[in-house]
């Protein structure tokens, strides 16, 4: 079986998918690219088992068949060689690959294409399309979010809820929790699952490049298929019940603090380098028009503190925040003007865009509290 391919191009391609690939797997064929040549197309397949990635692309043959290539051995040979056509020799009966290029060839064996282990066919799915902007944002304003608790898995996942009227996308690692809800986007029923981080992360490098594309999901009780352009992900769903995150989320906040992001952004990450480093605590006293950010780690006799303007529509209240949370927050909204809505300071505060800046978006980020150093 022969075939040739462009070095480059076959090397974008095995990087887009060698994501997938991981260095504790149980079945050693997972350390194998799966190469599939069907005359003039070539498939190439990356797999855990719980998530497989498939990428296909046009190749200059006249065979067909399938063979296992090893695939950190193959991706460093491509990393090292200037762009120029290659030629794949395979022997079929002994599985040796010879890869001939301009001034030279290399060696080495494979595996059989057969014992690469199979995705399912996923039966009785429902389906939806949606744009890979509104995917990558999705994922891109939750991701950040999720928890890795090993006792809670339904909380390491994005929950996806789809309905006849909008999309919406959840995280909570029980500390702090985002919604993000689309309403330019919808689906031709009611359904919902529970995305897991590494499917998550490879959607997320391969969509930041396609924004354009449409992506066809497909999905079950148990798996979901993500389809687009030259690209198949395929994941195992994480199976459970995801928390009623809409109970936890307070509804009466008569206390709103209006602030510029980045001037905010900014002061915590300066504040924060002196507060705990268990606790990471920051503390936010507002009164008027002024909000002050302080922090202090006792055990070492640091402290800092800083004084912002703000617009502020509520009774006076002083509330802390772990400092890492609040970052990671300000850091995923895009709005120059954010606010925070309070009710309590042992209660949890809400971070919502002063002004949405698209009408179909719809975000909202909840942290909960630390107790304030007296």
């Amino acid at each position: 079986m022969n075939f040739v391919v462009s070095s480059s191009s076959l090397l974008k391609h095995l990087q887009t998918i060698s994501g997938v690939l991981t260095t504790s797997n149980t079945l050693p064929i997972l350390d194998n690219f799966l190469f599939e040549i069907n005359v003039k197309s070539l498939r190439v397949s990356a797999s855990d088992i719980e998530t497989t990635m498939k990428t296909t692309f046009e190749v200059d043959s006249n065979e067909s068949g399938k063979v296992c290539i090893p695939a950190k051995l193959l991706l460093d040979v491509l990393k090292n060689l200037p762009d120029q056509p290659l030629t794949f020799t395979i022997n079929e009966k002994g599985y040796g690959i010879e890869i001939t290029y301009t001034n030279g060839k290399s060696k080495m064996v494979g595996y059989n294409g057969d014992d690469f282990p199979k995705v399912r066919e996923i039966e009785n799915t429902n389906s939806t399309i949606v744009s890979g902007e509104v995917l990558s944002e999705a994922i891109n304003k939750t991701i950040f979010a999720t928890g890795t608790d090993d006792l809670r898995p339904v909380m390491s996942g994005v929950f996806c809820q789809f309905t006849t009227e909008d999309m919406t996308f959840v995280a909570t690692d029980a500390h702090k929790l985002v919604r993000y809800k689309r309403t330019d986007s919808k689906a031709s029923g009611d359904s919902s699952f529970i995305l897991p981080k590494k499917a998550l992360n490879m959607l997320k490098n391969n969509l930041g490049n396609q924004a354009d594309a449409e992506v066809k999901i497909e999905f079950n009780d148990s798996n979901a298929v993500f389809t687009f352009k030259d690209i198949e992900l395929s994941c195992r769903l994480i199976d459970g019940k995801y928390p009623n995150y809409e109970a936890v989320i307070p509804q009466e906040n008569p206390n709103v603090l209006t602030v510029d992001r980045e001037s905010l952004l900014r002061s915590i990450k300066r504040v924060s380098i002196f507060a705990n480093k268990t606790t990471h605590q920051v503390q936010l006293k507002i009164s008027g028009s002024e909000l002050a950010i302080s922090a202090e780690d006792i055990d070492f006799s640091n402290e800092a503190k800083e004084r912002l303007t703000c617009s502020y529509d509520g009774t006076d209240m002083e509330i802390g925040f772990n400092s890492r949370f609040i970052i990671e927050m300000l850091s995923n909204i895009s709005s120059d003007e954010i606010k925070l809505l309070m009710s309590q300071p042992n209660r949890a505060g809400l971070i919502v865009p002063a002004v949405q800046g698209n009408e179909n978006e719809d975000i909202l980020m909840l942290v909960m509290p630390v107790m304030v150093n007296s």
